[in-house]
């Protein structure tokens, strides 16, 4: 079946967050993490179904969404889980928080990865918890990969909850088992329970990448953490949040959904029904999507890498480039490139103002244009 990733929809006027940035100025928006296609339509066909039946009372527990969880993460990775380890949840930033709430107490600490995702800094800010942080550098292949060593010395003691983002945001590393299992190792030797964030998890860009759970590694890594999922960016339907998380250990589950009770939401029945409808209908949406995606990621790794100033490593998963702009020498990246109509996410926000983080999750056309703007905007400093 044939789809067409290079058409181009007009989001400007609509109820889209991404687009409705800039207001009415030529920029083109390249920052949040949503893409500019159409979902599959056998979700589009779910949610038709669903509404014409046109009452949306409290739903029940969604049994055919646990069990097909229950089921993927049998067929693609290998992991038996039960459907009782199973919380269906509004959102993986819901889930970055309460486990911080869940499995922290004030004065304890929590660690992660340096530059990451912006909730998971905002997720301890707001629970009043300290963070530390484990600096990401380039390997020998140019791989964003965690400094554990550059860490242990900041380690005072109180740490409990290592966050870890898995194909990472904004680096897109797809880390490999003996990473992982030097993470685990790290987390059992200082007592930490683990949070993985890992909804990027279907967006692998290189033929030898695999995803790997980190609840799969061991029994110990299953017990000791939450393994987040979620259809929302592999099928661009954030906006309607469904998301998942597996946590094994009764102990743990049992806290976080006390922490949970009366603050956090069930999740919308039409969530449920496209969420649903994606995993188990959107492989063949999905196989061409990612045919799209190393395209694009492919035409931006090499037009950017000719430009003067600018860096990018190829990312292995997800649709974001993270773009070192440190040869630039501009007090803001990000400020620069927005005034030559460019909207990236910001590097600071990450936590490394020396960068910016692009979106190349777009039709061809449009992504082709802002690589002429960089050009541009670089060459007229």
């Amino acid at each position: 079946m044939a789809f067409n990733f290079d058409q181009r929809i007009d989001r400007r006027h609509s109820d889209s967050l991404k687009w409705a940035k800039y207001g009415g100025r030529d920029v083109l928006p390249l920052w949040v993490a949503d893409t500019d296609f159409r979902s599959p339509s056998c979700i589009i066909d779910a949610l038709q179904q669903r509404v014409a039946h046109g009452i949306f009372g409290y739903g029940k527990t969604p049994s055919a969404l646990i069990d097909t969880v229950v089921e993927r993460m049998a067929s693609r990775y290998q992991w038996q889980i039960e459907p009782d380890w199973v919380i269906i949840l509004p959102g993986v930033v819901t889930a970055l928080n309460l486990s911080v709430r869940a499995w922290t107490q004030p004065g304890e600490s929590t660690i992660a990865p340096l530059p990451i995702y912006p909730p998971f800094r905002s997720a301890a800010a707001l629970a009043g918890r300290e963070q530390r942080y484990a600096p990401l550098r380039a390997d020998a292949d140019g791989r964003w990969v965690m400094d554990l060593a550059a860490l242990t010395p900041q380690l005072q003691g109180n740490e409990k909850l290592l966050m870890l983002c898995n194909p990472q945001n904004p680096g897109g590393t797809v880390y490999r088992r003996d990473e992982l299992q030097a993470q685990l190792a790290f987390a059992r030797r200082h007592n930490l329970l683990v949070c993985s964030d890992e909804i990027h998890c279907d967006l692998l860009l290189d033929s030898g990448a695999q995803h790997i759970p980190f609840g799969s590694l061991s029994d110990d890594a299953a017990m000791r953490s939450i393994t987040l999922i979620s259809p929302s960016k592999t099928f661009n339907i954030a906006g309607l949040g469904a998301s998942v998380a597996i946590i094994p250990d009764e102990a743990l589950r049992q806290q976080f959904n006390k922490t949970r009770s009366g603050i956090v939401p069930s999740v919308d029945v039409l969530a449920i029904v496209a969420a649903t409808a994606a995993w188990r209908y959107g492989q063949d949406w999905l196989d061409a999507q990612l045919d799209y995606l190393r395209a694009n990621r492919d035409l931006l790794v090499n037009e950017v890498n000719q430009i003067p100033g600018l860096q990018m490593q190829s990312p292995a998963g997800t649709y974001l480039g993270w773009i070192d702009c440190r040869d630039l020498q501009v007090a803001s990246p990000a400020l620069f490139f927005e005034k030559q109509g460019l909207g990236f996410s910001p590097g600071r926000d990450f936590g490394d103002d020396n960068f910016v983080r692009c979106n190349f999750g777009c039709a061809r056309d449009l992504l082709s244009e802002a690589i002429r703007r960089m050009k541009t905007a670089v060459a007229s400093r």
